[in-house]
């Protein structure tokens, strides 16, 4: 078996699985239980030091 034959059987399977479990962590992210603070400050930060154009 040659070195391209390696990855190449890698890729078409844990490297699938690890890229669809990497996925979805980033895509649950946001929804778990502690990431209800951080989520408002990163929204909010938008309107910090903000003066109305004053």
């Amino acid at each position: 078996m040659t070195f391209y034959e390696e990855l190449r059987h890698f890729a078409d399977s844990i490297g699938l699985a690890a890229m669809l479990v990497f996925y979805l962590a980033l895509c649950l992210w946001p929804f778990r239980p502690g990431g209800k603070r951080s989520i408002d400050k990163a929204a909010h930060s938008i309107f910090e030091d903000d003066n109305d154009g004053e």
